[in-house]
């Protein structure tokens, strides 16, 4: 009734510590059919259900959601240590942006399908949240501190998703750090004043390594973009011209 990589999902998350209960609940499958697979099938491991936890660690299989969910947690994400053991990775998202939160939830799903998640209302956003021991294995620019404050850099495996996806990785960064928003300006023509809108992309980070990290995949699709004042530290980078403004909106387009 159910294919091996079914069963072997389902086990995934029994040897996370899960409940037969809790696991049933959130695959729809019976406690007696997994019971029985723990006995047919032998059990998957916690570090052959992580890529990078592989004897030859490799990328994870779903590159481009995760090219998506990098740009988010370079952005607004986190990663955080449990009392318990494993860890918890929290993305913030806006309550105005639902078509972002949902984006977000289905991104983390796909990077680890065997891990649950759940949001957390908070006052003006919610925090998207998955507990898994790996996210430390998928995400290694975590650590202490302040991700402005220390160094980003990128490992080769990630650069080849970001190669691959750029404007997936792109589509993450603003919609975390990001705008498109119109601007307006008022010229004489003719002796008659008239009011001009264009629209731009802006993108706002307090790292240097990540701002490189944007306006680099930038070049590479082919978007000009120049620096804007700074405000709190923070640098500004804009994207105006009439043609780049018209790729981005092919590709990325505004929050929903």
């Amino acid at each position: 009734m159910y294919d091996r990589a079914t069963r072997e999902r389902a086990l995934a998350l029994v040897a996370q510590s899960r409940s037969l209960n809790s696991v049933s609940k959130q695959t729809g499958i019976s406690r007696h059919a997994i019971r029985s697979w723990q006995h047919r099938i032998q059990p998957i491991s916690r570090a052959a259900a992580c890529t990078r936890c592989e004897r030859e660690p490799r990328p994870p299989d779903a590159t481009e959601p995760y090219a998506y969910l990098l740009g988010l947690y370079l952005g607004d994400g986190c990663i955080s240590r449990q009392p318990r053991g494993g860890y918890a990775l929290r993305i913030a998202c806006a309550d105005a942006w639902p078509g972002l939160i949902a984006a977000c939830r289905e991104a983390v799903r796909a990077v680890r399908p065997m891990n649950s998640v759940c949001v957390a209302q908070k006052e003006g956003c919610v925090m998207v949240t998955s507990y898994s021991r790996h996210w430390p294995c998928l995400f290694p620019q975590h650590g202490p501190g302040k991700k402005h404050e220390r160094r980003i850099v990128l490992e080769a495996w990630q650069q080849q998703i970001v190669d691959d996806h750029p404007w997936e990785f792109l589509r993450g960064l603003i919609h975390s750090d990001g705008c498109r928003m119109t601007n307006w300006t008022t010229r004489v023509v003719g002796g008659e004043r008239k009011r001009y809108e264009y629209p731009r992309y802006f993108f706002t980070n307090m790292s240097t390594d990540i701002i490189r990290l944007y306006t680099e995949t930038l070049d590479k699709v082919g978007v000009a973009w120049k620096p804007t004042r700074q405000c709190r530290k923070a640098e500004n980078i804009s994207v105006a011209r009439k043609a780049s403004v018209a790729l981005m909106d092919q590709h990325i387009g505004p929050k929903y």
